[in-house]
């Protein structure tokens, strides 16, 4: 009897707790990120407005538009793509936030079928 009320505090408490997600405050701005290519590890740069997202990533500079659901998700879609992977939006949702960073998870808008959704992490750094 005592494991099932030591086991209900437990619920209790960490039911309770918030992850901290101010995620109007990455809205826009210059971000940084570090990412694997081919085993090593490189670091992207992108600048986000309200309605579009420029990467940097080796040299190369890409274009999306930006739609946003809500504060913490949005929508990106590439404006010159060149190959028909390229031409499938990303859904980005913000999980958490920090005083200048946010950890981040993204996905295709549209599932493939007979095909897993594959779910990436990363965190963004906010560097202006």
């Amino acid at each position: 009897m005592k494991i099932i009320f030591a086991l209900f505090g437990c619920l209790i408490l960490t039911s309770c707790f918030n992850i901290d997600r101010n995620c109007a405050d990455y809205k826009t701005g210059t971000f940084q990120f570090n990412y694997l290519e081919d085993g090593v590890e490189k670091t992207g740069k992108f600048v986000r407005t309200e309605a579009y997202s420029i990467d940097y990533f080796d040299g190369k500079i890409d274009s999306s538009s930006v739609r946003w659901i809500n504060d913490c998700e949005f929508i990106l879609t590439n404006l010159n793509p060149k190959s028909n992977q390229e031409k499938r939006a990303i859904h980005m949702k913000i999980i958490s936030t920090t005083e200048d960073t946010y950890t981040f998870e993204y996905k295709y808008a549209v599932k493939e079928s007979n095909r897993p959704n594959r779910v990436v992490k990363g965190t963004a750094k906010k560097v202006d």
